[in-house]
């Protein structure tokens, strides 16, 4: 981030920060802002994200500076091998030679020329695209509901839309808008995913996914750092923060921690125990199949060994755990948040350890 953009984002937090009645005292803030600047010879602008002005944050030098975040992944993937992930209609082929359990895609596209099964066509027109989402939701998908995602470059959220049965007629105005960012780009539609009823019971806006990143060292062992569970929090279709949604670190044995957060920008960085809309309490809530959630990425990390240190998204169906995609170069952030500073994680001191950045 530049000089000038963090100056314009912290401008219009103060406000924000002023009224959090969880803050620090202002002249602590500044102090310890100083310190981390002095320490690192830059702007530590992870003190923010990171929640480091709220009173309870004592070990500020635990947490990771973003410069290290933005570039460590950069050094421990081969990025060729990277492509993989970041194609998701390249992951789901890849992958799905070694796994079933992964979301089910309906149809792709290339521009206006759609593929569904091995039979590919073009569609030129906005009734007849309409006329095709509508077989997808409602004779293709047993779920009679659709996910639509952008097949590469999407991020935090965007470019995702939702479309169930009973939305049919489709507002032309929405169906308009989307059939001309379809054409123009690659897209997946996938069948929505049902998820677990517990995991529906916390949140049933989304599916609640689990970020679960892994490490591979020199030895070959895979090991998992420390993961969270995001959330929307505002009856949104997509759980990531980015969009407004919460995120909660998550224990050894899949119990969920006490606190959950929120993005800065996005909802004042508020701090919550329960989710605001379920009323559904954190702190101990069991997530299904857990275990063989880890053990299915442990299994998936090892199929690529140069990718070594990744993001995995997993979601739980009443049926078990269902991969849903990796990231290379993802972000860490809610990772180092979550834990209490990724620098007193075991885990990932050996990645800072053999780039000697620690």
């Amino acid at each position: 981030m530049s000089f000038k953009n963090y100056l314009i984002n912290g401008i219009s937090f103060i406000p924000k920060l002023l009224r959090d009645e969880e803050r620090k005292p202002v002249i602590k803030i500044l102090a310890e802002f100083i310190t981390l600047t002095l320490i690192q010879k830059r702007l530590p602008t992870h003190y923010f994200s990171r929640h480091l002005y709220k009173k309870d944050v004592v070990n500020i030098k635990n947490y990771i500076p973003n410069k290290i975040l933005f570039t460590i992944h950069l050094k421990m993937n081969d990025q060729a091998s990277a492509k993989v992930l970041e194609n998701k209609l390249f992951f789901r082929l890849f992958y799905g030679q070694f796994f079933a359990n992964l979301a089910k895609i309906l149809m792709y596209n290339n521009k206006d020329v759609f593929i569904i099964n091995s039979d590919s066509f073009r569609i030129k027109s906005i009734p007849e695209f309409e006329s095709t989402l509508f077989d997808l939701v409602n004779k293709k998908s047993i779920t009679k509901s659709i996910f639509i995602k952008k097949t590469y470059d999407s991020h935090g959220g965007a470019n995702t839309f939702r479309i169930s049965s009973e939305d049919f007629p489709l507002e032309r105005s929405f169906v308009t808008d989307l059939f001309s960012v379809v054409k123009d780009s690659a897209y997946l539609f996938q069948q929505t995913v049902i998820q677990h009823a517990e995991l529906n019971r916390l949140n049933p806006s989304c599916i609640n996914t689990i970020r679960i990143d892994t490490f591979i060292d020199r030895d070959s062992k895979i090991e998992v750092i420390s993961p969270y569970l995001r959330m929307s929090i505002s009856n949104l279709h997509v759980d990531n923060t980015s969009s407004g949604g919460c995120f909660v670190g998550v224990d050894p044995d899949g119990r969920l921690k006490k606190y959950g957060y929120t993005s800065i920008t996005k909802a004042g960085g508020k701090i919550l125990t329960a989710h605001p809309i379920s009323g559904v309490i954190f702190q101990g809530f069991q997530i299904p199949y857990y275990a063989e959630a880890i053990q299915l990425i442990m299994q998936v990390a090892g199929i690529v060994p140069d990718l070594r240190l990744i993001g995995w998204d997993i979601a739980i169906t009443e049926t078990g755990p269902l991969l849903i995609e990796g990231n290379n170069g993802y972000d860490i952030t809610n990772h180092d948040l979550t834990y209490g500073g990724y620098r007193a994680n075991p885990v990932f001191r050996k990645a800072l350890k053999e780039l000697n950045l620690i």
